[in-house]
């Protein structure tokens, strides 16, 4: 949500504030812009709605020149899509700033700018951060100590950077809930919201703390803490990979990245199991030992993570006997809630920035929990930085906003983490056999599944004049269900609900008639005869049904019912088996109904305000 970058330097930084704005598409916007300095405080400020594109195309030579720069993708909070309110804002011409996040107290700043003579030309909040730098500047002897005293005044979050027009050296940037990175170079630095967007210009990265405010210029970083005292900040070199640049055979990176899943699972399990069981240490340092003691978990999440987290709560009580709660990150933050004794706490999110995840972890760990576990794909993110243990999921750059391989490999994540839990609470040998088996056969079993393509591809056309549709399943299969309505209303925009099967009864089969698709997730496992039953309501009502079934189910194909047989396999891992379809059909609806796949309306990848 939002992306920043910023460079000082001696070279024109235009070309590495476009590409870096590039990088950052994924993560979901609707205007762009850039503001470039001159070492001779020539100010240039160009800003467009729509795609990054459509900004690089009205930069010219003459508007395009600056060896200190920052720029900007907006997602709108406070005001609507438009060119003004696009960033970065500025103050009497001379600052500029660029902001992800919100200030939460923004009227009440606004008036009493207002008050003291600002002119307010937007709808934002941010720009009363300009303002309010700017009207500090006569009290404070440099634009460092002038943005220490702003930040004092802003509530709510914010990652910012801001630049002076009278010292074009220099760039201050400030963060409070919102990540920031600086890249480290030679003779230039770098600022952004996100290290991809540097990794054309360096490996060397710098990660502020919450309360941070740092002070870059061409030759030097230097950080000062929430309360102004100089601090060091621990460089590490990345070895991140960025493919957003390639979508290879696929049209889009959402079908590229449903296509990987089988090499991505097959990494997150490199090294981490075998026939025998799981490889020691793989949770981190001294993680053997505490989750020997785990008698309950609590796991906390949003959005697809969620799903994943309500998976996981089926096998952790089934197999690994241990109780778990899982809970909406928003939600958990602003209630009270007990903690059990012996809890882990385990949050997930793919980027590891999520704003309500990232809160409700710092929220908890002065709760008393006995530990704290992350399932997070990208190093270095805030939820792995502050967690005392972390599981990366190694599912490589996700671009495509509605999340696919980043929620297989969390999955697969959670079996793991069953396993290591489960030795010490009574994991039956033969449940820890199918488990392994399962794991060991995996990657081989999502390749088989992805060839049910040209089928589901043919099914979708059936959506194609649909606006509502339902997805139900059966005890771990009844989250997978919520992750493929999740899927299909992200990028189709067709309204779709997910329910517990057993609840259709309980109100749904009130909307069941033959405009209504019933989409169906059925293994062949314990609750196969409840779910027929189930089916038969729905047929019974004339309902249009589409059943994703195992091949060994006995569901066979009529005028009501539609049936797409997925490949046996072990019971342990049938949810991560049934995504597979449910992702390659939300696609192909998708793309008949002609959204935007990649980035859909109002949408962002990385969730970084509440």
């Amino acid at each position: 949500m939002c992306g920043i970058v910023g460079a000082v330097a001696e070279r024109n930084v235009v070309e590495i504030l476009l590409e870096g704005l590039k990088r950052l598409e994924y993560r979901g916007y609707d205007s762009a812009g850039v503001a470039l300095l001159s070492a001779d405080g020539t100010y240039n400020r160009v800003r467009r709605t729509g795609k990054v594109q459509a900004l690089a195309d009205a930069i010219t030579p003459e508007n395009g020149v600056g060896s200190t720069g920052i720029a900007h993708t907006r997602w709108a909070t406070h005001g609507g899509v438009t060119e003004n309110n696009a960033h970065p804002h500025y103050s009497t011409n001379r600052i500029s700033v660029v902001h992800n996040g919100i200030i939460e107290n923004f009227q009440e700043l606004r008036a009493d700018l207002v008050h003291k003579g600002y002119e307010i030309s937007t709808d934002t909040d941010t720009e009363t951060i300009a303002h309010t730098v700017h009207s500090l500047l006569d009290e404070h002897a440099s634009l460092l100590s002038a943005v220490q005293a702003a930040v004092k005044k802003f509530e709510g979050a914010y990652g910012t950077v801001i630049m002076d027009q009278h010292d074009p050296s220099r760039v201050i940037v400030a963060r409070s809930g919102s990540p920031l990175v600086i890249g480290l170079g030679l003779g230039e630095n770098f600022i952004a919201s996100d290290q991809m967007a540097l990794l054309p210009v360096t490996r060397r990265f710098m990660f502020l703390e919450e309360g941070d405010v740092a002070e870059i210029t061409r030759r030097e970083v230097t950080v000062f803490d929430k309360n102004g005292q100089p601090v060091e900040r621990e460089i590490i070199e990345s070895n991140v990979e960025h493919d957003a640049g390639d979508k290879g055979q696929y049209r889009h990176y959402m079908l590229k990245e449903i296509h990987e899943q089988p090499s991505v699972v097959r990494n997150a399990l490199a090294g981490r199991v075998n026939a025998e069981g799981i490889t020691k240490g793989i949770f981190g340092e001294n993680a053997d030992e505490l989750l020997a003691s785990v008698k309950h978990v609590q796991i906390i999440a949003c959005g697809t993570s969620y799903h994943a987290g309500m998976t996981a709560r089926y096998w952790l009580e089934q197999y690994a006997n241990v109780s778990c709660n899982v809970e909406i990150a928003s939600e958990f933050r602003y209630r009270k809630s007990v903690v059990h004794p012996n809890s882990l706490l385990v949050t997930i999110s793919q980027s590891g920035e999520t704003a309500d995840t990232l809160a409700a972890l710092r929220l908890a760990q002065e709760s008393g929990y006995m530990s704290s576990l992350t399932i997070c794909n990208v190093a270095g993110s805030s939820l792995v930085r502050e967690s005392d243990m972390a599981f990366m999921t190694k599912a490589g750059a996700e671009i495509g906003v509605a999340s696919t391989k980043a929620f297989t490999t969390q999955l697969t994540a959670f079996l793991l983490l069953t396993l290591a839990i489960g030795e010490h609470n009574g994991l039956s040998a033969e449940d820890k056999e199918d488990i392994l088996a399962g794991l060991q056969s995996l990657p081989a079993k999502l390749e088989e599944t992805l060839l049910l393509t040209d089928g589901i591809e043919a099914l979708a056309e059936e959506f194609a004049d649909k606006h509502h549709s339902l997805f139900l399943g059966r005890g771990e299969q009844y989250p997978i269900a919520m992750e493929g309505a999740l899927k299909l209303k992200e990028i189709s925009y067709i309204h779709a609900e997910a329910y517990a099967s057993g609840e259709l009864k309980h109100g749904p089969l009130a909307l069941i008639d033959d405009e209504m698709p019933v989409i169906v997730v059925a293994p062949n496992n314990e609750l196969l005869e409840k779910l027929k039953s189930n089916v038969e309501e729905v047929r019974a009502r004339g309902g249009i049904m589409y059943v994703f079934a195992d091949k060994d189910a006995q569901f066979a194909s009529d005028d009501t019912m539609r049936v797409i047989s997925v490949p046996h396999c072990h019971a342990s891992i049938a949810p991560i088996i049934y995504t597979i379809p449910l992702q390659l059909l939300s696609y192909y609806v998708a793309l008949i109904k002609g959204t935007d796949v990649d980035q859909p309306r109002n949408l962002a990848k990385s969730v970084t305000v509440e």
